[in-house]
């Protein structure tokens, strides 16, 4: 292992502890989750590490992970095991399956891609999983590390612009950059696309410019999936059936 990537593990490993414990608990039991979440669902997670601090500083958002929900394709689990239900990418592990209880007591929000094909979700699904093994871009890890050294005061407009991170090497992944590459991959947006720009004027070039780089997969971020029109958030509170008479409340 070259020097330059046994240090970036190490602060991979240094990045991926807590920072502090999560001040929310988790809107959605486990049961009610397991039961609502469907195959080619979009989970965006409020992680509490140190590394989730800097995304969720950059991006002005609850949200610092994203993982596609891959339901049954990996068959039933061995003894003892539970079912892995879920693609994402860590940022010690890389590309890897996980089962729903990693991120138990985390605040969690379901975003459901509309009207997809079985094959299309298979295709999606299939995307990911062929991917399984690519490292966390390790480029990535060093910018994001700058952030927790000293958090600078970063304009709003630009701070997407700073998640334009990582190498762009076709071995290396972060979780909304390879989540916006699968939906690509079925042609499905993320983002709406802007019909008409003012190319006339050089604020319409540069808006015109600035939209040209959102379209690229590398400035996707988890928060796009919330905030897209194209997928519908999905509560298991409200999908499993919710009768406000049934509440017990405390005199």
């Amino acid at each position: 292992m070259s020097p330059l990537r046994s240090i970036g593990r190490r602060l991979a490993r240094f990045l991926a502890k807590p920072r502090e414990r999560s001040s929310h608990l988790p809107t959605s039991p486990p049961h009610l989750l397991a039961a609502t979440l469907r195959k080619g669902d979009v989970l965006l997670v409020e992680g509490s590490s140190r590394f989730a601090t800097a995304i969720k500083y950059l991006t002005q958002s609850t949200w610092s992970h994203a993982a596609l929900c891959i339901g049954d394709t990996l068959g039933p689990p061995a003894p003892g095991e539970e079912p892995r239900i879920f693609v994402d990418v860590d940022v010690v592990e890389g590309v890897r399956t996980i089962p729903l209880s990693t991120f138990s007591n985390l605040h969690v929000r379901i975003c459901r891609p509309v009207g997809l094909s079985e094959d299309e979700i298979d295709a999606l699904v299939r995307f990911m999983l062929e991917r399984k093994g690519i490292t966390y871009d390790l480029k990535n890890i060093f910018d994001l590390a700058r952030y927790l050294v000293r958090t600078p005061p970063v304009p709003g407009s630009m701070k997407r612009q700073l998640l334009a991170l990582g190498s762009g090497e076709p071995t290396k992944a972060i979780c909304s950059t390879l989540l916006a590459q699968a939906f690509a991959s079925i042609r499905y947006p993320i983002l709406p696309e802007i019909e008409r720009v003012d190319t006339g004027t050089k604020g319409g070039q540069r808006a015109r410019r600035e939209i040209l780089r959102i379209r690229h997969h590398s400035l996707y971020v988890p928060r796009d999936f919330d905030v897209s029109p194209f997928f519908q958030i999905v509560k298991p509170r409200l999908a499993q059936g919710f009768d406000h008479n049934a509440l017990v409340w405390q005199a």
